[in-house]
């Protein structure tokens, strides 16, 4: 399946968001950065390619986590809740929650 959504940066292994960092068949999540407000497949992505330092988001801020299988979005308070995406059932990595203090500004 090809991501029909929005564009994720970062140094990509494949389009569903796998990067150089993180490659498991499970690493199809992109997060938004809430300053330059584009999805990179992982911080160290973002931090590599950017002028500035991966900022949080929100957790209850729509479309700043999106399923690189099929583009759907979602806050990351609905992305936590999940282990697979309720659009196209690609599952999600449960150890992407040890970046969420990265990811969501609480």
């Amino acid at each position: 399946m090809k991501n029909t959504g929005g564009k994720i940066h970062g140094k990509l292994t494949d389009q569903q968001g796998r990067c150089i960092h993180y490659n498991s068949p499970l690493d199809v999540i992109a997060n938004k950065c809430s300053v330059c407000k584009k999805f990179y497949a992982c911080y160290k992505c973002h931090d590599e390619s950017e002028d500035h330092r991966f900022s949080a988001v929100s957790d209850d801020e729509k479309d700043t986590v999106m399923c690189g299988v099929c583009g759907r979005t979602f806050s990351y308070r609905e992305y936590s809740a999940l282990s697979f995406c309720p659009g196209c059932k690609s599952r999600f990595n449960p150890r992407c929650a040890l970046h969420k203090n990265i990811y969501c500004g609480l």
